[in-house]
């Protein structure tokens, strides 16, 4: 019975700081995101409401605004970036002449921490920056890269790609190497074209670690803040004041934590309904593959 008990223990003792880890850092702030959406503070006092905090939102113009922003900004950034990271791993794993330059210039992002990215990248899009420089060789005139509200938001989708899109590709480029070299040359004494060996062999191959990567970048582009907060504030005109921005600004600059807390359960309930479809419909296809 002790033998029979020793490997439970010993397991339970090696997961014992992962769960710690897991409830401390993810469980908890939750529960307590989701505690505190039912309190206002009023004269320095929690005061229980409810469900107000949430019913408020319904009526409140800066949320869907806000809620619009995120998902148009999602809509575009996690196909650009996938697509991409997925581009630039079917290069890394190639051999031609060159190729090791290739390969550095391409991990460089994942050296640069973000803060410094988006401080760099400020200096560049600014009125006299490398960016303007650059484009007025050919005689296009400055733009106002993050102070236009046509601008600014798709500016910043150019930032956390350019930031994003290496750490994915070291997940796909791990994908690709687990591929068996011998299906790539059974197709092609085959006469399987290249296009066709990408759609109908690597591409179905890769579908795991596809799926880790669309359902992680989702994730953290859904709460994507530093960028926004380093670089235009959610503005101008609340064109970049995605969720999380709002949640800060409610919670740190008025001092309304309850709705803050409203809005990041909310996130929270979105993310999950993403990931779920997101999950569902790839292992549908799984099924009917």
């Amino acid at each position: 019975m002790i033998r029979s008990r020793s490997p439970l223990l010993l397991i339970a003792l090696l997961l014992a700081p992962a769960l710690i880890g897991l409830v401390v850092f993810r469980l908890y702030p939750i529960a307590l995101a989701v505690n505190d959406s039912f309190f206002n503070v009023l004269r320095g006092q929690a005061v229980f409401v409810g469900l107000d905090n949430y019913v408020s939102l319904l009526t409140d113009s800066v949320f869907w605004n806000s809620l619009r922003v995120t998902l148009w900004f999602n809509l575009l950034i996690n196909p650009i970036q996938i697509a991409l990271a997925l581009g630039l791993a079917l290069l890394y794993v190639q051999n031609f002449k060159g190729v090791t330059l290739y390969r550095v210039l391409f991990l460089i992002p994942i050296g640069v921490s973000l803060p410094t990215a988006v401080l760099i990248w400020r200096i560049m899009l600014s009125q006299d920056g490398l960016v303007n420089g650059i484009i007025g060789i050919a005689g296009v005139p400055a733009q106002p890269w993050l102070t236009s509200a046509s601008f600014a938001l798709y500016s910043v989708i150019a930032i956390a790609t350019w930031k994003g899109i290496s750490y994915w590709m070291i997940f796909i480029i791990g994908g690709l190497q687990n591929i068996s070299p011998e299906i790539y040359d059974a197709a092609r004494i085959d006469g399987v074209k290249p296009w066709q060996r990408l759609l109908f062999i690597t591409i179905p191959l890769l579908k795991p670690t596809l799926l880790f990567v669309l359902v992680a970048d989702v994730s953290i582009n859904f709460l994507l803040f530093a960028p926004i907060f380093m670089l235009t504030q959610g503005g101008p005109a609340d064109s970049t004041n995605v969720l999380m921005y709002e949640a800060y600004k409610s919670g740190f600059v008025f001092g309304d934590m309850g709705r803050a807390m409203a809005i990041i359960v909310v996130v929270v309930l979105i993310l999950l309904v993403i990931v779920g479809l997101q999950f569902r419909l790839l292992n549908g296809r799984k099924e009917a593959a």
